[in-house]
C-alpha cells in the first residue's frame, strides 16, 4: 500500500508551516540567533518534551519553539525543507498556514516572513515541480482587533496570499468572534477556512460555514456528533482536512482505531489526509495514511478516493485538478 500511497498526486491542504520545524533546525536557528529554548538543548530533548494532554499543551510549546524563526532566511530554509518532505510523499501541491501574528509579536516584520516562504515556493516549483499557495491564519486566541490589524499588513502582499484562516485555541473562541474580520477578508478577494471541530463542538462548524462562509472546514472530525450537520456537509460536498496522527497525538482519539475518518468517508463526505504539525505529532502525510492504513479496514478505493478528494478540494484551477484526477484514475486502474 506504501508504495501506491506515494504514488498517487496528492494535495496537502492542512499544513502549518510553524509546524515543520523539526528539532535539528530549530536548534540551529536558536543558536545562530543566540536563543535558548527552555524545552532542551538537544533534539533528543525537544522530541521527549512533544508529548502533548491536549491542543492547549501542545501550543503552548509550539510558540515558544517558534520563537528561533527571526529573519528571511529562517523562513525560506523552514518552507524548503517541508517542501522537499511532502514532494518525496507524492505531494504534487500545498495550500500552507502561516501565522504571521505569531512572529510579529517576537518583532518578526510581516514582510520578512511572507517573503522568505514565497521564495522557497518558488524555488521548489522550478526545482521539484511541485506547487504551493498560502493561507493566512488568524490566531484565535487574540482578539478581533488584532486581526484586523493582521489583515491591513497582508494588503501590500496581497497577491501572495490565497485565503484567510483560523486556527489556534479553539474552545472558547468560536468562529462567530471574528466574523466582521472573515467579511472583510472576502471583500479583499480572499476565500475562507477555519479549524472547526477539533476539540470545539458540532455547533462551531456550523458558524464556520454560515457566519464565515468557509470554503473547507479543518478538521471537522466532531461533525459525527450532528446527523444534519453530516447529510449537510456530504450534500454540499464541503471538504475537511482531516489530521489522523494530530488526532491521536493531541489525545482526540486514544488511538487510531478510534478514529473516524472512514466513517466520514462511508457517509460520503469529502474527507482529505493532511499531517498539520508533523515535526510534533510524529509523520507528514505518507506517514498519515500509512497510520490510517494500519488500523483502519481502508479499501484501495478509499485511498484513491481520499487523494481525489484531497485534489478536488484545493484551489487549484479546475485544468490542474483535472490533470491530476486524470492521473489518479490511471493509476487506480
Amino acid at each position: 500500500m506504501e508504495s501506491l500511497v506515494r504514488a498517487l498526486p496528492k494535495a496537502e491542504l492542512h499544513l502549518h508551516i510553524e509546524g515543520t520545524l523539526e528539532p535539528e533546525l530549530a536548534l540551529r536557528l536558536a543558536a545562530k540567533h543566540g536563543i535558548v529554548l527552555r524545552q532542551g538543548t538537544t533534539p533528543e530533548a525537544l522530541h521527549r518534551a512533544y508529548a502533548f494532554s491536549d491542543l492547549q499543551s501542545f501550543l503552548d510549546i509550539y510558540y515558544s519553539v517558534a520563537s528561533v524563526l527571526r529573519d528571511e532566511e529562517d523562513f525560506y530554509l523552514l518552507a524548503m525543507e517541508y517542501l522537499t518532505r511532502a514532494h518525496a510523499d507524492g505531494v504534487v501541491h500545498s495550500e500552507i498556514f502561516f501565522d504571521p501574528q505569531t512572529h510579529t509579536q517576537n518583532g518578526v516584520p510581516f514582510g520578512v516572513v511572507i517573503n522568505g516562504l514565497w521564495r522557497a515556493i518558488e524555488e521548489a516549483k522550478r526545482t521539484l515541480g511541485i506547487s504551493c499557495y498560502l493561507i493566512m491564519c488568524f490566531l484565535r486566541h487574540l482578539s478581533e482587533e488584532d486581526a484586523f490589524q493582521t489583515l491591513e499588513q497582508a494588503l501590500p502582499y496581497k497577491e501572495k496570499i490565497v485565503a484567510v484562516g483560523l486556527d489556534s485555541s479553539e474552545v472558547g473562541h468560536p468562529p462567530s468572534k471574528f466574523t466582521r474580520v472573515f467579511q472583510r477578508a472576502q471583500k479583499e478577494g480572499w476565500l475562507t477556512v477555519a479549524h472547526a471541530g477539533e476539540e470545539g463542538p458540532a455547533s462551531y462548524i456550523y458558524e464556520a460555514l454560515d457566519l464565515l462562509n468557509v470554503k473547507r472546514i479543518d478538521h471537522g472530525v466532531r461533525s459525527s456528533d450532528d446527523a444534519a450537520l453530516m447529510v449537510r456537509l456530504a450534500s454540499q460536498r464541503t471538504p475537511l482536512t482531516v489530521c489522523p496522527l494530530s488526532n491521536i497525538k493531541l489525545c482526540v482519539y486514544k488511538h487510531m482505531g478510534q478514529h473516524n475518518i472512514k466513517r466520514l468517508l462511508d457517509a460520503g463526505l469529502c474527507v482529505t489526509v493532511n499531517s498539520d504539525d508533523p515535526a510534533y505529532f510524529g509523520g507528514y502525510i505518507l506517514s498519515n495514511f500509512l497510520a490510517c492504513c494500519e488500523a483502519l479496514p481502508l479499501s484501495k478505493e478509499d485511498i484513491g478516493k481520499l487523494a481525489a478528494n484531497s485534489i478536488e478540494a484545493s484551489f487549484l484551477p479546475q485544468p490542474t485538478k483535472a490533470e491530476y484526477l486524470a492521473k489518479i484514475k490511471t493509476l487506480m486502474s
